[in-house]
């Protein structure tokens, strides 16, 4: 046997630190879950909205292209 103390950690903080631990788990996990989302809903809409275009919507900007530059000056 040793003669030196021995240091244990007592079980409250040891719960601290798991409880710290999870909630950044959680955490992260939730921030994944959110941006997963957020791209697979832009994609169904991306996709939506090409299914429902029009054949007006082919030709919308067909023409002269009207710069805003001109009649703008002195």
């Amino acid at each position: 046997m040793s003669t030196e103390p021995e240091t244990l950690v007592p079980a409250i903080e040891q719960n601290e630190e798991s409880s710290k631990m999870r909630v950044i788990g959680w955490f992260s996990f939730g921030m994944a879950v959110a941006a997963l989302s957020i791209l697979v809903g832009r994609e169904l809409r991306n996709r939506y909205k090409f299914k429902r275009r029009t054949p007006y919507d082919f030709y919308a900007n067909a023409g002269e292209h009207q710069s805003s530059e001109f009649g703008v000056g002195i």
